[in-house]
């Protein structure tokens, strides 16, 4: 009796069945865009620690960094689910703002905080999920869409509040201030906050049903389409998801402050689409990584800090900016699996 030989199919990834790596190196080869990111972040700290050391060994510096950088955390989080299936998302910043105005409006009226979340929190998924919308029904260009949303609804808040801010001082030392934007030690509790929508935005990415239907869609929608999944209904619930992310750190953004401004979420938006891009989720869709965008977003938020602490002045910030991206997307092209 013979022996039968297997056959290789070679247009099978090499870490494939049966040649698929195991433990350590398994876990390093499928998180590889992260640890890539972790490794561009770990050498920028570095570089700041031996320009400033004063500073970068200063528990404060780092406290001062996690105060705001919460906020780029979740957005980032969020998109990477939008740009995994395709698509892109560049109304967020304003979906803060509107969000957080109704959070405003309904405290300054008199409500509850916790209903005033809520509201917000629910305006948030309805804007998410008018631009989905807009996409998968319509047919349009997620990029126009969510442009044209952009402008739409700062517009908006600029006509309802006639540009003057809503002051939500009250709200300063309260259970729900501590709550959300309170401090555990040197620890901002909105840090914690952050951490933990990452962790919810990972497991639900690389452990559900969601998370691969994203890729798949990412990939290949009309295979995606062949394999049974509802297309049109996951990239809705995408968006919607990215509305919802908007919408609460656009309230932790608020309490921060403890002032609603028409302009807030301004500013957010290159910063958070570079740290999607700089932590390993390429712009073609079908692949992506929650950890890697977060990484990214510290990256993306210790560089002003480190540009000034290493004695230049803000002039610089923009410029490191612009390197540490092209290097990064550099790094992580260099570093991709390869195929047989």
């Amino acid at each position: 009796m013979t022996e039968k030989v297997p056959t290789l199919d070679l247009t099978t990834p090499i870490n494939s069945p049966p040649y698929r790596r195991v433990g350590l190196t398994a876990f390093m080869a499928k998180n590889r865009r992260a640890f890539s990111a972790f490794l561009v972040f770990a050498v920028l700290i570095l570089g700041f620690i031996v320009a400033n050391p004063k500073v970068f060994l200063n528990p404060l510096a780092y406290r001062a960094v996690f105060i705001s950088l919460p906020v780029s955390i979740i957005l980032a989080a969020s998109l990477v689910f939008v740009v995994t299936a395709g698509e892109i998302d560049l109304s967020f910043g304003s979906v803060m703002g509107l969000a957080t105005l109704g959070f405003a409006a309904a405290v300054a009226a008199g409500w509850s905080p916790f209903l005033g979340l809520l509201a917000a929190l629910v305006i948030g998924i309805l804007a998410g999920i008018l631009n989905g919308l807009l996409v998968t029904k319509v047919g349009l260009s997620s990029l126009v869409v969510t442009l044209g949303m952009n402008f739409l609804w700062r517009g908006f808040i600029n006509i309802m509040t006639q540009g003057e801010g809503i002051p939500l001082t009250q709200l300063r030392g309260g259970t729900f201030f501590n709550l959300f934007v309170g401090d555990i030690g040197l620890v901002p509790v909105q840090m914690i906050w952050g951490i933990l929508f990452a962790v919810v935005a990972t497991l639900l990415f690389n452990y559900h049903k969601f998370g691969s239907h994203i890729c798949c869609i990412g990939d290949n929608p009309e295979s995606a389409r062949e394999m049974g999944i509802h297309v049109n209904r996951t990239k809705i619930y995408a968006f919607a998801l990215v509305g919802l992310a908007a919408a609460f750190a656009g309230v932790l953004s608020t309490l921060i402050n403890t002032t609603f401004w028409p302009t807030t979420g301004d500013g957010y938006l290159l910063p958070v689409l570079a740290a999607v891009f700089v932590g390993g989720t390429p712009t073609w869709g079908g692949v992506g990584t929650v950890p890697g965008a977060v990484i990214g977003a510290f990256i993306v938020g210790f560089i002003e800090t480190g540009v000034i602490a290493a004695g230049l002045t803000g002039y610089y910030t923009r410029f490191f900016y612009g390197l540490i991206i092209i290097l990064s997307l550099i790094g992580h092209k260099l570093n991709q699996p390869r195929y047989r």
